[in-house]
């Protein structure tokens, strides 16, 4: 068996993106992502959201950004994930309940995905639970199969863990270690480690699994870096790898933009859209402090925070523009429907679509959402299950969802200007 280094220099300049046409001659990849309803650890945890993001939007991202598969996929038995699977960007396969149970296993799933899917010659099988995949990942070890010739590729991750043998107490014999010697034990940074597969992923080519894995050729290790390296089974894997993720997940494209303007609905996002009416007849809305506190601390990161209502608000436009003056902020009348509106405020401002966040709760918001840089939705809002938000907040409107958003906008900038210091990670002591 080989193995491959993952590299550090900037991947996409060194692998092209070589997407099969169906005219092309060139092997058809599949990307493959297994998501069976049935998880017992956690309940649909492919479709819980972490970090903002259903779990499983992780690796769809990835892969779909990767640019060298022709098709992505998810394989699943519930009617829940197959909608989030394709508000995400991906084709679904329905697994067969033969396939579907708690005894069937990967192999037995991805062969009868083949056999539906004949034009599939390379299967890119990625686990969901593994969200802190790249695109470059995916295009280095893909690479390994189409340009140097393996069979069969797996990623794995380096340890420095002393292994001990399991005895029976009972017995009285000492338990031994097949990797230290107890008199030598060596210091971590005199020790290169052992390798372990970390479940990211697993590439093949079609005849192999059409064999069952029995009759494998050119195998070889694809190594992940200990930051990329995060699984979860359990509920307690859960904080650690939100905090993981924030820091070494891939965001896709908006990672690198540059947010300028924020545009904020009102009624939906700043507001629960509740209307209150005082004995002497006036309409009140509320607002929620938290939410202030995050549209000030984007002003003071040089952002620019509209709010904006629609042309059929319930609201007054007298009770709009004192909301906008208590939260410091211009007040902007438009047609989200079209996006003619924002379009000309953009203009105006120089600004391109990237340089933009929006946060939006309704139907009529899509238009908006689907073309700014970075968007938004409260966890109550009706649109969610319209458009691959990529952000969903765990709080609803009117209860600190703006001052989340907000949050999360600062911490792509910060994560964008200090993306070099990555690599200075002591990964020897990781």
């Amino acid at each position: 068996m080989e193995s491959h280094r993952c590299a550090q220099a900037q991947p996409q300049a060194q692998v092209s993106s070589g997407v099969a046409s169906p005219s092309s001659g060139l092997p058809h990849r599949a990307a493959l992502i297994l998501a069976r309803g049935g998880s017992k650890g956690i309940p649909l945890k492919n479709i819980k959201n972490l970090a903002g993001v259903p779990l499983i939007g992780w690796v769809l991202r990835a892969a779909l950004d990767s640019g060298v598969v022709d098709s992505v996929w998810v394989s699943t038995d519930h009617d829940e994930i197959e909608r989030v699977a394709k508000v995400w960007g991906a084709k679904v396969h329905r697994r067969s309940p033969e396939v579907s149970n708690d005894y069937s296993s990967s192999l037995e799933t991805i062969q009868e995905f083949i056999r539906l899917r004949p034009e599939v010659d390379i299967v890119c099988h990625i686990q969901a639970t593994s969200p802190c995949l790249h695109p470059h990942h995916i295009r280095e070890a893909l690479q390994m199969i189409t340009g140097q010739g393996y069979d069969y590729v797996f990623s794995v991750v380096r340890r420095h863990q002393f292994r001990w043998e399991e005895v029976d107490k009972k017995v009285g014999k000492n338990p031994t270690s097949p990797n230290i010697d107890v008199a030598h034990r060596p210091r971590r940074q005199d020790w290169p480690g052992e390798l372990y597969e970390n479940g990211s992923f697993y590439f093949y080519k079609r005849k192999d699994l059409e064999n069952g894995l029995t009759q494998l050729g050119k195998i070889a290790y694809y190594e992940m870096l200990p930051e990329h390296s995060v699984d979860i089974d359990v509920d307690i894997d859960w904080p650690v790898a939100e905090q993981r993720v924030l820091r070494f997940g891939y965001f896709g494209r908006e990672e690198k933009a540059a947010v300028r303007l924020f545009l904020c609905k009102v009624s939906g996002c700043l507001t629960s859209s509740q209307i209150y009416t005082s004995v002497s007849g006036e309409d009140l809305v509320a607002i929620n402090a938290r939410d202030v506190a995050g549209v000030q601390m984007l002003k003071r990161e040089d952002i620019e925070v509209i709010l904006i209502s629609s042309v059929n608000e319930l609201l007054s436009r007298a009770l709009l523009e004192k909301v906008s003056q208590r939260v410091g902020c211009v007040l902007g009348i438009v047609d989200q429907q079209k996006g003619l509106d924002v379009k000309r405020l953009m203009e105006k401002r120089k600004l391109r679509w990237d340089e933009v966040a929006f946060m939006g709760s309704e139907a009529e918001d899509v238009e908006i959402l689907s073309q700014v840089g970075l968007n938004a939705v409260p966890c109550d809002a009706p649109v969610a299950d319209l458009i691959a938000a990529k952000y969903t907040c765990q709080r609803p409107a009117g209860h600190g969802a703006v001052r989340e958003f907000a949050e999360y906008i600062l911490m792509l900038k910060k994560k964008s200007s200090s993306h070099v210091n990555q690599d200075r990670i002591d990964r020897a002591h990781f």
